[in-house]
């Protein structure tokens, strides 16, 4: 069993990490410990001394030494004494504020929980185990259980929290987190992921604060500008050692990651959706979910950390066909032709792009109802036969004839007002009456929360994809949201809109991918503006980033892979000179670059040479014949490209013992020393070759002297290394 309580002690027992709870004699639920295994319980650490100002519960009477506001918690509260950040916030019907959690009961289960109309890790009943945790109010019948999946072999938690209103009278739900973790006084640093519309996910290092550190979105999303997952980490945690603890919030809208250092140098993290667009009245009798949190640590350093969250990403929260398998190398039409193509342009692209060996062709957007800009025909899903003759099929038919599975793109949650689907549905846009809405690419957001909507967009969506061979889909989403208010709601719960448009948007989702098993589904909100592990869930894949650059893509995929699988990543070889940035990098470092994802194009072939074709098929041979090992392979990230004059990274296959290292160096320098880098995670005793030269190396030179890397002139400059692990060499 992974879960073990005795004398009121939880622990939590995975592979290599210990979780430890205690009720105390007041019925608080304290908590004690999360990193290694200790064998024994961690309660000696609570030993507080009269901290002025920190109030006492009455039952303390006159035990000043007790205090919620010094007490390491399991799930704070607000309102009874903890001056902290409270986890959970509510409105009594009276008007009032306080909450105080005491300690009810439990159960334990094996398997894993599911969450109602929400994104969880999933399990065999092997695989897992549920503890439930029932908290009940001291003054009313408010019950909060709190709900830890357990993947003991994958050293995973996951957190959520069932909020119960066994009372008479409505609450408000105020704030809801998912996630509490109080932390013990240490040299703490956070690690976040912030950035902007293409530059997604820029690792920050920081140091931490004495108050509160917050990293959110109110926008809708989980955001370009911030991602929903934080990973703390002592001061000299390196790749390598040192230990750290990861989160990620499986949710796709607004949410809050708040960190406190107290007066006590504690360190208290919460996360969750964000109170800031969030409240949610909860009748009599009525329950609400919180989204979940999965939680991980590490005593090895982040590669680690990282490696245990891939795989259960990819394991356990990915689903359908393309879970596991290999995904079809694909050429997008978009930078190709924007919105000015027929068929004519579109079979061209799809004939080249067969002689190269790509797998698929992804018809872009413009594609339908009046839609030649992108101001008009949002929401009108059916085909613009002025472009597309005789209409998908015919289409789609000949491109099958060249070998190659078709896909296309939807922007279902938007609007143009400039369409049929506004003219004669505009109450079903977001927008306050009285009010002008605010537009963003000049088109506004259908109301998700609306289940006419939801009808509406899954008839559409449906109809194209029963009646026409699609093997793919682009599931676009290109504005942030704000104006919320909801036609179908009251005054009392408009609060409840933009949790509830999450929720519409995963019910939509789980209905076609239901109804669709076949197609691969790719999330996209201009880019990577919605990369989170609640879409992943639908999605196996998401666009990684707008940005095309190889350059700026190396900083981007760092920061996507402390969390993300390799296999999520959508990355594609663009352009040059590339059409944001203006800069040229060659064919080889483009396609080196995008292999550090699920592969693809986005160009216009007729532009090319012969050359460049036949650089091309043999990167898709490359791409084909290492793709098992990028997408199921340990990651590691070799250097640090923020400070660092090379961006370098590798895999470990994990089935032969071979390795690849790829990288770019940034820029070229005179009477240059020759670089190196050092690998990791091979096998010290073991001999390894290196392609190319039949050179032979030890795995402990590898990651202690390391390797030479190969001569490179100009700029971002790419460079691959595949290491074979021999058996049974002979030192001759």
């Amino acid at each position: 069993m992974a879960i073990k309580i005795e004398n009121r002690l939880f622990q939590i027992e995975t592979e290599h990490t210990s979780y430890q709870m205690k009720v105390d004699k007041y019925g608080v639920l304290t908590h004690l410990w999360y990193g290694a295994k200790t064998e024994c319980s961690m309660d000696y650490l609570l030993d507080y001394p009269d901290v002025g100002f920190s109030g006492n519960i009455y039952e303390a009477e006159n035990q000043r030494t007790y205090s919620l506001n010094t007490l390491p918690q399991e799930y704070s509260t607000s309102g009874v004494g903890d001056f902290r950040i409270p986890a959970i916030t509510v409105t009594h019907d009276d008007g009032s504020r306080a909450l105080d959690l005491r300690y009810s009961g439990h159960k334990i289960s094996r398997g894993k929980y599911n969450i109602d109309g929400l994104p969880a890790v999933y399990a065999t009943e092997e695989e897992a185990e549920t503890l439930e945790i029932v908290m009940e109010d001291t003054a009313t019948n408010i019950e909060v259980i709190l709900m830890y999946g357990v993947l003991p072999k994958k050293d995973i938690i996951t957190r959520s929290t069932v909020i119960i209103n066994n009372g008479t009278t409505p609450i408000t739900i105020n704030k809801a987190h998912s996630l509490c973790l109080d932390l013990p006084e240490g040299n703490w640093q956070s690690i976040h992921f912030h950035g902007r519309h293409a530059m997604e996910r820029q690792m920050e290092r920081c140091e931490l604060i004495h108050g509160i550190e917050e990293f959110s979105s109110s926008r809708g999303t989980s955001s370009h500008q911030q991602n929903p997952t934080i990973l703390l980490c002592e001061k000299e945690c390196t790749e390598t050692s040192g230990f750290c603890v990861g989160a990620a919030l499986m949710y796709s809208g607004g949410f809050q990651t708040q960190i406190e250092k107290d007066q006590l140098k504690q360190v208290r993290v919460v996360m969750g959706i964000n109170p800031e667009t969030f409240s949610w009245k909860l009748n009599a009798s009525e329950r609400f979910n919180t989204p979940e949190v999965i939680l991980s640590c590490s005593m090895e350093g982040t590669a680690k950390l990282s490696q245990q969250f891939h795989k259960i990403i990819r394991h356990n929260v990915c689903r359908g066909k393309y879970q596991l398998s290999q995904r079809p190398i694909l050429i997008n039409n978009w930078e190709a032709t924007y919105f000015d193509f027929d068929e004519k342009k579109i079979l061209d692209i799809a004939k080249e792009a067969s002689k190269i060996g790509i797998d698929m062709f992804v018809l872009d957007d413009g594609w339908f109802g009046k839609r030649d800009s992108d101001n008009s025909g949002l929401g009108d899903w059916y085909v613009n036969e002025n472009k597309i003759k005789g209409g998908l099929a015919t289409l789609i038919s000949k491109i099958n004839d060249l070998g190659m599975k078709f896909g296309i793109w939807f922007e279902p949650e938007m609007v143009s007002e400039d369409s049929n689907l506004y003219r004669e549905h505009p109450e079903w846009a977001i927008k306050i009456p009285g009010r002008n809405p605010m537009r963003s690419r000049y088109q506004l957001v259908l109301d998700m929360s609306n289940p006419e909507v939801i009808e509406y967009l899954y008839n559409s969506i449906s109809d194209i994809l029963k009646n026409n061979n699609i093997e793919y889909v682009k599931w676009d989403m290109n504005r942030s949201i704000s104006d919320w208010y909801s036609t179908c709601l009251p005054s009392s719960r408009q609060g409840e809109q933009p949790h509830r448009y999450i929720l519409g948007l995963y019910e939509l989702l789980e209905r076609l991918i239901t109804d669709f098993p076949h197609i691969l589904f790719e999330g996209c909100s201009g880019g990577g503006g919605r990369f989170d592990a609640g879409m992943l869930y639908y999605s196996p894949q998401i666009w990684c980033s707008d940005n095309t650059d190889a350059h700026e893509r190396t900083f981007i995929q760092y920061g996507t892979s402390f969390f993300y699988p390799i296999s999520t990543v959508g990355s594609h070889v663009s352009a040059v000179p590339n059409h944001q940035t203006g800069r040229i990098t060659s064919l080889d470092t483009r396609g080196i670059v995008a292999m550090a994802g699920s592969f693809g194009y986005e160009l216009d072939l007729s532009t090319l040479t012969e050359e460049e074709k036949e650089t091309m098929k043999e990167q898709v041979k490359k791409y084909r014949q290492y793709q098992l090992l990028i997408h199921n392979g340990d990651y590691y990230r070799l250097t640090n490209p923020h400070n660092s004059r090379i961006a370098a990274w590798q895999w470990n296959d994990n089935t032969n013992g071979n390795v690849l290292v790829q990288g770019v160096v940034f820029r070229a320098v005179a009477n240059m020393v020759r670089d190196k880098i050092k690998l990791m995670g091979v096998d010290a005793l073991a001999k390894y070759k290196l392609k190319g030269t039949g050179e032979i190396y030890s795995g402990m030179a590898l990651m202690t002297g390391g390797i030479l890397i190969p001569r490179t002139t100009g700029d971002d400059a790419a460079f691959e290394l595949f290491f074979e692990k021999l058996a049974n060499y002979e030192e001759k």
